[in-house]
């Protein structure tokens, strides 16, 4: 009894063994199976990785490429600014100060209807290097033979120093305000020289500023202020 059922355990189980084997060539067979699922597996992180690669590679790019961009762009920002100020800004001359005359500046003679009787001239440096603008103008007008004096309670606190581009002024009292100066005339030509440090002596070349076709005004009260820094401070006397 014992060996009939061991017989028939033997038989089942060698019946259930070809049922599997039977089974695993079907699905072999029909694509669907075990190698399938194996190639589907495969090739899912297979396809996943490259489609991650390729997305990662994109994504790069594309950050990079925005990345690139934002830096150009905010180099431009930056480099613009810089660039004005740099052709906006003057450099400081570092030649050596020199004495301001006629061949280096520039002179304007201006009448003024205030002050009354006043002539303004303003000296511009035309040169590359700064210059001195020494004690006060030395005028002349038409053909005389000397210069009017000088206003003392003018004198600046120090020498005016023009760097190049830059401009000093003094003020010419040209007649008395209420008519009392003697010797009035009618004059059409002006030349006005400059001073060295000295104060007594006309140094380098003088100018020649035009006047007003109609000339002007002058008696015996002309008389100039020193150089000074500002026009504020010219037209004061």
């Amino acid at each position: 009894m014992s060996a009939t059922r061991n017989t028939r355990t033997r038989l089942v189980g060698a019946a259930a063994a070809v049922v599997i084997a039977a089974l695993s060539m079907t699905a072999c067979d029909n694509g669907t199976g075990v190698n399938d699922e194996g190639a589907s597996a495969g090739a899912t992180p297979t396809t996943s990785s490259s489609t991650g690669s390729n997305d990662s590679e994109a994504s790069a790019g594309s950050s990079s490429s925005s990345m690139s961009g934002g830096t150009s762009a905010s180099g431009g920002q930056e480099q613009d600014p810089t660039a004005g100020t740099t052709a906006t800004k003057r450099p400081a001359s570092s030649a050596k100060p020199v004495t301001c005359e006629g061949s280096n500046t520039k002179t304007v003679a201006a009448p003024l209807n205030r002050p009354l009787n006043h002539m303004l001239l303003t000296v511009t440096n035309t040169g590359s290097a700064p210059c001195h603008l020494y004690t006060y103008p030395a005028v002349r007008f038409g053909e005389a033979q000397s210069v009017p004096p000088v206003i003392e309670e003018s004198k600046p606190q120090a020498v005016v120093t023009l760097d190049p581009g830059e401009s000093g002024y003094a003020a010419v009292v040209l007649a008395a305000a209420d008519g009392s100066g003697a010797n009035g005339r009618t004059e059409k030509s002006l030349a006005v020289y400059y001073h060295g440090r000295s104060g007594n002596e006309s140094v380098g070349k003088g100018a020649n500023p035009s006047l007003p076709a109609e000339g002007v005004h002058i008696d015996d009260s002309l008389k100039v202020t020193y150089w000074q820094q500002s026009m504020d401070d010219a037209l004061t006397w």
